[in-house]
């Protein structure tokens, strides 16, 4: 059993949030993720792919979720199943805190096709 805190060396912030990383394989899971995302009201992720399914759960606040041209809006109480693959942007429509899961291994695919391992996940 590991028990996992949120720590300043394993927080990442960018311009559109802040994400907590918990589970990981850097964290002795071998395979999940699970990190905490805190993002202020109207700011967005960068439109982008995993190559892996995410589940996003608001723990407060909302999100809009854009895959693709279809746009959803997912609340606290609700989960969002995002396809590995797809391409998506989620913008916080208040100020918003989440429970991410994906599995282990994942990249995020930029648009001119960088790959790149999020390091809350690694």
């Amino acid at each position: 059993m590991y028990v996992v805190s949120e720590t300043d060396a394993r927080t990442t912030r960018t311009a559109a949030a802040a994400m907590f990383g918990l589970a990981a394989p850097s964290q002795g899971s071998t395979e999940l993720c699970t990190w905490r995302v805190e993002m202020a009201a109207d700011n967005a992720t960068p439109v982008h792919e995993i190559d892996r399914e995410q589940i996003w759960m608001p723990l407060s606040g909302a999100f809009e979720v854009t895959i693709g041209d279809e746009a959803e809006t997912v609340k606290a109480g609700q989960a969002v199943i995002v396809p590995g693959g797809a391409t998506r942007r989620l913008k916080a429509l208040e100020d918003t805190q989440a429970l991410v899961a994906m599995v282990a291994g994942g990249q995020a695919i930029t648009p001119d096709g960088t790959k790149v391992t999020p390091p809350w996940a690694a």
